[in-house]
């Protein structure tokens, strides 16, 4: 009897070796097998493939829309293994990642774990409008539309800014944005990119600049912008439009009178425009402008608080489209540098119309 206890529990104790080597075994394929899985390339990606993690998805979610991708490598529980074991699961980020050629399991785990998303580019070019600037942005894509049927008031509002005036309120610049962002994402950016702008620019003007406040900066700082043709004159024609404030000179620029034209410009600028007074016909009315005219860049607003010394009360193009100007201190000098602007640009119409039609 007792002999065959022994041989009993012999083989209970064979049987438990060989489930535990078995089980070993398995654990040991498993553990090759999930680790082949994560650092093997994905298969059936098609070109310039992504994958969008949108507000609110699940991980288990976010795997139906890789399958959906045509990726079929790995079982549901290895994904799941791997998203545990790298934290994705608790971290996943919003965004729409890049699934190129080559790309591992373990590091598109580790892509949206750390939120490395695609980014577009918007760019604010200096000297737009608010028109232009909401007209881009509605062209943008990706970008999701969020304000663009919102008037200028309520669009302020939105950013928090109500009552504000739009102009010259957002820096030109290029912004980065994901695919899950909005315009209004995009806008807010910007605006707290130019007041931090404004006030560096403020704290840093000049003692004796003929400003009361940084918002009379930014709006010399859109006139100058929309003069200038060329960067390293923003501080030549500050100098000017300051002399004029100091002396109470009307600053008689033409593109303030254009933005106070509107929409219905046409291109031109006849006599009665810089005749007829509007809030922005600087021809008609002495200082500043109530608001920008434009959205001014960084070196229009640090010449603007720090005008270059010098005699200038005028200025015009040399008119060879350079966008060079002439500064003179006198209007004979000036009257005399507007007849030679003329005569150049007669010559380079005279020569585009002998020019051969191009076939």
């Amino acid at each position: 009897m007792a002999s065959g206890c022994r041989r009993v529990a012999r083989f209970i104790v064979i049987v438990a070796v060989l489930a535990v080597v078995l089980l070993a075994g398995a654990g040991f394929w498993g553990w090759q097998r999930y680790q082949a899985f994560a650092d093997r390339p994905l298969q059936g990606l098609g070109e310039d493939a992504t994958l969008e993690v949108a507000r609110g998805d699940s991980f288990a979610g976010v795997l139906r829309k890789l399958r959906a991708q045509g990726v079929s490598d790995g079982h549901d529980l290895e994904w799941r293994t791997l998203a545990r074991r790298t934290g994705t699961d608790a971290q996943l980020k919003v965004g729409e990642y890049a699934l190129p050629q080559g790309i591992t399991p373990r590091r598109l785990m580790d892509d949206m774990r750390q939120g490395r998303v695609i980014h577009y580019r918007f760019t604010l070019v200096e000297g737009w409008n608010i028109r232009q600037l909401r007209a881009a942005l509605r062209a943008a894509t990706p970008l999701r539309q969020e304000t663009a049927e919102l008037d200028d008031a309520a669009l302020m509002a939105a950013l928090g800014h109500p009552g504000q005036h739009p102009e010259g309120r957002f820096l030109p610049e290029t912004y980065l944005y994901s695919r899950s962002d909005s315009d209004r994402d995009v806008l807010a950016r910007a605006h707290a990119a130019m007041e931090k702008a404004l006030a560096e620019a403020w704290d840093a003007r000049a003692p004796d600049v003929p400003l009361q406040s940084a918002e009379q900066a930014l709006i010399l700082a859109s006139i100058i912008e929309k003069e200038t043709g060329i960067a390293g004159e923003r501080p030549a024609i500050a100098g000017v439009f300051a002399r004029r404030l100091r002396i109470g000179m009307p600053l008689q620029t033409d593109p303030t009178v254009i933005y106070g034209i509107g929409s219905s410009y046409d291109g031109n600028i006849r006599r009665r425009d810089l005749t007829t007074d509007t809030p922005y016909n600087t021809y008609t009315r002495r200082g500043l402008t109530p608001t920008p005219i434009a959205m001014p860049g960084r070196d229009a607003l640090r010449a603007a608080v720090n005008p270059q010394d010098g005699d200038a009360l005028y200025f015009v193009a040399v008119g060879d489209g350079s966008g060079r100007h002439v500064f003179s201190a006198t209007l004979a000098e000036h009257n005399a540098a507007v007849a030679r602007y003329l005569a150049t640009r007669r010559r380079t119409l005279q020569a585009r119309e002998t020019e051969p039609a191009t076939p």
